[in-house]
C-alpha cells in the first residue's frame, strides 16, 4: 500500500477550515508549554518584580516629587497612578515577549520541537496560535498580578479599571505574535541584543513615565507609531476611567498587529520547516 504525504494538503486545509476544527491541537502545545513550566514557577513570579518595584520606587519615593500630573483628559491624577497602568502594560508585554523570543528560538533551531510536532497532525498555524498562546496566558498572569498590586496599593478608582486585565492580554497577544515572528528570523543567541534594542526604548519612551506632550512635536509622531505606545494609552484611559473615541484606535491597531504575526508567524513556520 502507498502512503501518500499529506502534509502540503494539510496546510491548505488549515487556511479553509475553521479555527473550531485545528484549536485542539493548539490547545495541547498550551498544555506542553504549562507541564514544562511546572517545575518551573519561580520563571513567573521574578517576571512581576521589576515593574512591581518601579512602581514601589514611584509610590514611596520618586512619586512624591512630582506631584499631579495632567492624564487622560486632563484629568489631574497623581504620578503614581499615572506611571502603574503604563507599567501593567509593560509588564503584560515583557511576560509575552519572553516566550514569544527566547522559547521559539531554542525549539526552533536547538530542540528542533517544531520539526517532530509536524510530523504529527500538527500545521505551522496550529503551532503559532498554540506558541502565541502560550505566551498570551504568561504575559495575562503578569498583568493580573500586576493588577492586584495596584488594588492593595488603593490605586483601582475606577470601576472601568476591571477591563485593565483584559486589555493586558490584547497587549500580550500583540507583542507575543509579532515577538515570535521576529524570533524566526535569529540564527545565533548573540542577535537576541536586537529584541532588546527594541524592547527597552519602547519602555522608556512609549508615554510610560511621561505624557506625549514633553516630547518635541516630530517625535510625538514616532512616540505614536511604537506598539506600546497604544496598550500604554488604552490601559490608562481605562484605569482613570476616562473614556474616548481614540481607544478604538488603540484596539484596532493592537488587534491588526496580532492578526500580522499570527500570519507572519505561520507563513515562516511553513517556509523554514516543510521544505
Amino acid at each position: 500500500m502507498t502512503t501518500l504525504d499529506t502534509r502540503p494538503r494539510r496546510g491548505l486545509l488549515l487556511r479553509i477550515l475553521p479555527p473550531s476544527l485545528y484549536s485542539g491541537r493548539a490547545r495541547a502545545l498550551i498544555e506542553r508549554s504549562a507541564l514544562a513550566y511546572s517545575r518551573a514557577w519561580l520563571v513567573f513570579v521574578s517576571g512581576v518584580f521589576e515593574p512591581l518595584f518601579y512602581l514601589l520606587a514611584f509610590q514611596i519615593g520618586f512619586g512624591k516629587l512630582v506631584g499631579d500630573v495632567a492624564g487622560p483628559g486632563g484629568q489631574l491624577m497623581s504620578y503614581v497612578a499615572f506611571v502603574a497602568p503604563a507599567l501593567l502594560a509593560a509588564s503584560a508585554m515583557n511576560g509575552a515577549v519572553f516566550d514569544a523570543t527566547f522559547g521559539v528560538f531554542f525549539k526552533f533551531r536547538y530542540q528542533k520541537t517544531y520539526d517532530a510536532m509536524l510530523a504529527t497532525p500538527v500545521g505551522p498555524l496550529d503551532i503559532a496560535v498554540g506558541e502565541i498562546g502560550w505566551a498570551v496566558l504568561r504575559g495575562g498572569l503578569y498583568g493580573l498580578a500586576f493588577f492586584g498590586v495596584m488594588g492593595v496599593m488603593g490605586l483601582v478608582t475606577s470601576p472601568w479599571a476591571v477591563l485593565l486585565v483584559p486589555a493586558a492580554l490584547l497587549v500580550s497577544l500583540a507583542f507575543a505574535a509579532v515577538g515570535m515572528a521576529c524570533a524566526t528570523f535569529l540564527r545565533s543567541p548573540s542577535q537576541f541584543d536586537f529584541i532588546q534594542l527594541a524592547v527597552m526604548p519602547m519602555f522608556l519612551f512609549s508615554t510610560t513615565f511621561y505624557p506625549l506632550s514633553v516630547y518635541p512635536e516630530p517625535l510625538q509622531y514616532v512616540v505614536q507609531c511604537v506598539p506600546l505606545y497604544h496598550g500604554v494609552e488604552l490601559l490608562r484611559g481605562l484605569s482613570a476611567g476616562v473614556l474616548d473615541p481614540s481607544m478604538l484606535g488603540h484596539v484596532g491597531y493592537l488587534v491588526a498587529l496580532a492578526l500580522l504575526g499570527v500570519y507572519a508567524t505561520s507563513r515562516r513556520l511553513a517556509r523554514l520547516l516543510l521544505r
